[in-house]
């Protein structure tokens, strides 16, 4: 389910000019895995993340890096859908994680072009509400996130989110 090397981050080169400085040159590993349309996904994405950071040596964080993945992939899957999404058809959400020396980046792309704030429920007034806690949990845990546009012949957006050791 999952692929080593850069070939499938080359679509996500714009977002990356959101995120904090970061040399390129230090990038020790990336791994990408492509998630069906199906809320079976999100277990799918915590398995592969903990693969991978096993495989990396770099399970320091890890209890915070899959809680933000699980809530990045249920979001994606939840708002930047189209209601129509065939399940059958090539997975639409994918999730890339990049590692450096002291720092991962989890990034999911989805298809749709919408704010990703602008999809959560507003839960400030009722905390008793069973959703919309997602990017207040991201941005708990993590220690920087943001999201991009992507440009070019792929459309949508990348939420990402960032780890530091």
């Amino acid at each position: 389910m999952g692929t080593n090397g850069s070939t499938m981050l080359e679509p996500l080169d714009a977002w990356r000019q959101s995120l904090p400085p970061v040399d390129p040159s230090a990038v020790s590993s990336t791994a990408s895995c492509a998630l069906p349309a199906r809320y079976e996904a999100v277990r799918c994405a915590r398995e592969f993340s903990r693969r991978t950071l096993a495989d990396w040596e770099a399970l320091e964080r890890f209890d915070d890096i899959c809680l933000v993945v699980s809530e990045l992939v249920t979001n994606a899957l939840r708002h930047g859908l189209p209601a129509d999404t065939p399940h059958g058809q090539d997975p639409p959400v994918r999730l890339h994680l990049m590692y450096w020396s002291s720092r991962v980046v989890c990034a999911v792309r989805d298809p749709s072009n919408d704010s990703p704030a602008t999809q959560e429920v507003d839960i400030e007034g009722d905390f008793s509400a069973e959703s919309g806690r997602g990017l207040f949990l991201v941005d708990s845990f993590a220690d920087s996130w943001g999201w991009h546009p992507l440009a070019g012949a792929v459309s949508g957006k990348v939420v990402w989110a960032l780890f530091r050791f």
